[in-house]
């Protein structure tokens, strides 16, 4: 018995691509720990790169290679291709495990913020913008602690919702105690 495979091109998708979530630090003399923020969809480099690199081909050139943190991404594939050329992928485990590296032969070197894909967008705007802070001392380490601390505050709304509905808070104690009798009250305790 003979078997024959026909191998057929897939059929091409009818949706355009997405663009990619992202933003850069301003051009300005301040050199910071990032230069913006990328808001992947997933943790599919090869699905994600290509829109990033699009998107990044105006201001900054031609990318050339990204590294990445194995951490953050199961699969990290050694070329992605982009735009009828190939994107070199590394990784390094001492890399900061939310930041993506960023390098053009002619240009330069960024280092972006990796906005974790299944974070709120009230949560990824703050990282983004925070992200994009011309001169920010803070790395991405401590920009996803702060919005972990952040995003577990209860909502200030509910909290004045709440004072309001109880009344309003009880007032200072500082007046009572002042009124009360200062002194031993057993042998070794005092008021």
């Amino acid at each position: 018995m003979t078997v024959t495979l026909e191998r057929t091109a897939p059929a091409a998708s009818s949706k355009p691509p997405r663009p990619a979530r992202l933003v850069l630090t301003p051009k300005t003399t301040l050199a910071g720990q990032l230069d913006g923020a990328w808001w992947p969809r997933s943790r599919d480099l090869a699905a994600e790169l290509p829109a990033l690199v699009a998107a990044l081909a105006e201001p900054w050139g031609r990318i050339t290679r990204v590294t990445v943190n194995p951490t953050r991404w199961p699969v990290v594939p050694p070329k992605v291709p982009v735009a009828g050329h190939t994107v070199h992928v590394g990784w390094f485990t001492e890399q900061d495990a939310d930041k993506l590296i960023l390098l053009s032969y002619t240009v330069g070197r960024w280092d972006l913020l990796v906005v974790p894909p299944q974070t709120t967008p009230a949560a990824a705007a703050r990282l983004m913008a925070a992200a994009a802070v011309p001169g920010s001392v803070l790395t991405p380490r401590a920009l996803i602690a702060a919005e972990a601390v952040i995003g577990r505050r209860p909502d200030l709304r509910n909290r004045e919702d709440a004072w309001e509905s109880e009344g309003g808070a009880r007032t200072s104690d500082i007046g009572s105690l002042a009124r009360l009798p200062v002194g031993p009250l057993s042998a070794g305790a005092w008021w």
